[in-house]
């Protein structure tokens, strides 16, 4: 007897096989029907929810996404936090599930998925300025930090950050990506007008997230 179940629970169902399969064997590998092996629903019910596989990578990659959107939210909105406290944990939780979406990740670099790739770049900035920007306001009302442009000013860092240390476009070596980030923390306090040493704490970050113990590069950005 078919089981009937809640949509959002189905729906779900059908992304956590399709991004099992994605990342095990990658994109452009896993059919349809591996999809609906794995869940064990028929192709009509498959349909109901996506109509491609395409779409059903976009939902894998915007659920990504929501995730850490909602965590941003979540914090911006505590009225007992400074802003660089907020600053700080709004970072902090875009790492979580970071292992999760290595796998992800490593797929959204090949050639053939770097549509999709730019695509959940572009969203991810997208979403996530209006909630940074509010936080840099609230700094500059705290006395914290000082720019005449929060808004443009968050722009401006999401981008160069979502781009500059994405392996899956720029191959930087490990001491070039050193300079990079050292360079990227001094434009972060220079553009926000914070106290000199504020973001330090974005060197401890982000050299974990883009180099191995060995020095080789990595990405994880999503």
């Amino acid at each position: 007897m078919r089981i009937s179940k809640p949509h959002d629970e189905r729906r779900n169902e059908i992304l956590d096989a399709a991004e099992m399969l994605f990342t095990m064997k990658g994109y452009s590998k896993t059919t349809v029907n591996a999809i609906l092996k794995e869940v064990g629903i028929a192709k009509g019910t498959f349909y109901h929810y996506f109509q491609s596989k395409e779409e059903v990578m976009d939902a894998v990659v915007q659920r990504f996404i929501d995730s850490g959107v909602n965590m941003a939210k979540s914090i911006a909105a505590k009225p007992d936090l400074k802003a660089p406290e907020k600053l700080f944990q709004i970072l902090m939780a875009q790492r979580t599930d970071s292992a999760r979406k290595e796998g992800m990740i490593e797929e959204l670099h090949e050639a053939n998925n770097a549509e999709i790739h730019q695509k959940s770049l572009v969203e991810t900035i997208q979403q996530l300025t209006p909630i940074l920007t509010k936080v840099i306001e609230q700094g500059i009302a705290e006395g914290c930090f000082s720019t005449p442009y929060p808004k443009e000013t968050i722009e401006i860092l999401l981008v160069s950050s979502q781009f500059l240390f994405d392996e899956g476009i720029f191959g930087w070596q490990s001491d070039e990506l050193l300079q990079k980030v050292v360079a990227f923390v001094y434009i972060v306090e220079t553009t926000l007008g914070a106290e000199k040493g504020s973001f330090n704490y974005l060197l401890e970050m982000m050299m974990p997230l883009n180099m191995t113990e060995d020095g080789e590069d990595e990405n994880h950005s999503l």
